[in-house]
């Protein structure tokens, strides 16, 4: 992990199209601004493992989780791949 000391208005630049600026320091809490290509994805670290997490939980196969997500709202109970006629 890389270590560096900023201060207030003061940025990284990051593969040569992200920047990274110190925006506010209040305590113990920074604001940080980033400027980045609208093609990048940035998550905080506790969503991004919640994906994880839900796509691993995917592969594995829970065919109760997927008929549930299949079945999607006002939808009959049951086997979701069956045409009830309603």
């Amino acid at each position: 992990m890389l270590y560096l000391t900023r201060k207030i208005g003061e940025s990284v630049i990051i593969n040569d199209n992200i920047e990274v600026t110190v925006v506010d320091i209040r305590g113990k809490s920074i604001k940080l601004g980033f400027t980045f290509p609208s093609d990048a994805t940035v998550l905080r670290r506790e969503i991004f493992e919640r994906i994880q997490e839900e796509n691993r939980a995917a592969a594995v196969g829970d065919d109760d989780a997927l008929a549930e997500a299949l079945k999607g709202p006002g939808m009959p109970a049951g086997d979701p791949k069956k045409d009830t006629g309603t």
